[in-house]
């Protein structure tokens, strides 16, 4: 029996052009290995509930497909904004783990980067695999701004953000069967 959270402190920092992919269910596919800060420097997913917090830093244009590359605007390194918009939140329903360039090059369709950032991923840390995350992304009612806090910083995919977000009136981005026939797709070329 699953428990419905109505808040959610816990967040996955991924690029803000991804965010937005999910956001309008372009997407429900992410590509992890994980952050320096990674505990033993691999990756593993700590929650199945999490508020998606966009980051700037490492969005670079010419490792997204044409269509997502135009909407990066590049930033200095280390720079953050003074808010950060939290305007939605996923449940990670399915984790698949790849070693094979072929596979993910199968999967290109259905996820915003293109070959070069696959290949960089695959071979940074050769012996470990690739993380496919398939999320069901939510929308809250209205987009949130939060200060931002020196914790969110770093090269690491999860935080705790310091006040909780309530989830109450979220809407689902898919339907039910949108999502399912998305994660079939993925799971037939996988």
């Amino acid at each position: 029996m699953q428990t419905t959270i109505t808040t959610l402190t816990h967040a996955l920092k991924e690029w803000d052009t991804a965010i937005t992919a999910l956001e309008k269910g372009k997407t429900i596919l992410l590509l992890r290995k994980g952050g320096i800060k990674e505990e033993k420097g691999k990756f593993s997913v700590k929650y199945e509930q999490v508020l998606l917090y966009p980051t700037y830093e490492h969005q670079k244009p010419e490792l997204l497909k044409p269509q997502y590359a135009a909407n990066v605007t590049p930033v200095n390194p280390g720079w953050h904004p003074e808010t950060i918009k939290i305007s939605s939140w996923a449940q990670i329903t399915d984790i698949l783990t790849v070693t094979e360039e072929e596979t993910v090059t199968r999967l290109l369709p259905y996820h915003i980067w293109n070959e070069k950032l696959v290949s960089d991923r695959l071979n940074w840390k050769p012996k470990q695999p690739l993380h496919l995350l398939l999320l069901r992304v939510y929308l809250l009612p209205e987009p949130l701004s939060i200060f931002y806090d020196a914790t969110y910083g770093g090269c690491q995919s999860w935080i705790d953000l310091l006040e909780p977000i309530s989830l109450d009136l979220s809407t689902a981005v898919l339907t039910d069967k949108e999502y399912q026939e998305k994660v079939k797709e993925i799971y037939s070329l996988g």
